[in-house]
């Protein structure tokens, strides 16, 4: 902990160039509070540190390259490359980022509050356009009637026949989360869903020490007690990562150019650019080969429709 009684500023650490060691070294973001971070080097120890300006933003999953200024404080020097990045609009023209270096886009549903499947499509899209893979997860398992249940195994084998894996589960009855630890381990993956979804309960049965991590990083904060809303890194027992992401009431894409949102669909890579013309928005423009293969049954309506939906939402 740092013997300092207040927050280290960009101020404070640069005020005192020589106090820094010359050499950085190398961290991975671990949470980020918005003022400050905690970076986790090698060892697994936690680092509370700023970041430079010209360092930009960095966030959870994030590989830095820092500089220890005190007692358990730092300051980020810069961001190594990142493999993958997933981002959400705000407002007309701003992203914010998520998550960097993931894997995988963990997509948790439910029917309580609500289920929406064009939600699910805008993060399947999301994933696809960031370079990571989509999981489906459909929890609260036991909630579901007869005909429920078969209402949502027919929308997942949609998702299923385009490749992506889908599972049900029961943080309440600790059911299909053997199977959701397969899908996670040695992977780097965010946790993704709108808000009432059941997510921590689900990240309680996957991490039996989480009580002990999240005391950890409050310690190192300094701030007394680790916030929910704060996007956050835990490590798997069984290997692998899973940032937790606070829960939304929707999902905003953002602007995408039109000729590259069919890239976010994985079901028309087979007939993009096989259409007549090199611009096609498949609409409804003559020799479209993605409208003809949803015709033959290759792409579902529904899933064409959410492309119709997001088109037009590019303005």
């Amino acid at each position: 902990m740092s013997s300092r009684s207040h927050p280290a500023s960009q101020s404070d650490t640069f005020a005192t160039p020589d106090s820094i060691d010359s050499q950085p070294d190398s961290g991975l973001v671990i949470v980020n509070y918005g003022k400050h971070m905690l970076v986790e080097d090698a060892s697994g120890t936690l680092t509370r540190c700023v970041s430079r300006r010209e360092a930009g933003n960095p966030v959870c999953g994030d590989r830095v390259r820092w500089t220890r200024t005190g007692d358990a404080e730092g300051v980020v020097e810069s961001i190594e490359d990142r493999r993958t990045l997933l981002q959400r609009a705000v407002g007309e023209s701003h992203y914010k980022p998520l998550a960097a270096n993931i894997d995988q886009v963990v997509i948790e549903a439910a029917t309580e509050p609500s289920f929406d499947s064009f939600l699910i499509d805008k993060y399947t899209v999301a994933a696809e356009l960031a370079g990571t893979t989509p999981l489906i997860i459909i929890n609260k398992e036991d909630l579901l009637g007869a005909d429920t249940r078969r209402d949502i195994e027919s929308l997942l084998q949609e998702y299923r026949d385009i490749g992506y894996h889908c599972l049900f589960t029961s943080a309440l009855h600790n059911t299909g989360i053997d199977a959701f630890l397969a899908q996670l381990a040695n992977k780097s993956s965010i946790l993704v869903g709108q808000s009432g979804v059941g997510k921590s309960s689900l990240i309680k049965r996957l991490l039996p020490d989480l009580e002990i991590a999240t005391s950890k990083l409050s310690a190192a904060s300094g701030q007394g007690k680790h916030t929910t809303t704060a996007t956050t890194l835990y490590h798997l027992p069984g290997g692998g990562n899973l940032i937790d992401s606070p829960g939304v009431r929707d999902f905003h894409l953002g602007k995408v150019d039109p000729a590259e949102l069919g890239n976010g669909f994985r079901e028309f890579h087979a007939w993009l650019g096989q259409c007549r013309f090199r611009d096609c928005l498949h609409r409804s423009e003559p020799d479209c080969a993605v409208l003809a293969a949803q015709q033959q049954g290759h792409i579902s309506a529904r899933r064409m429709e959410s492309y119709r939906r997001l088109l037009e939402l590019q303005g």
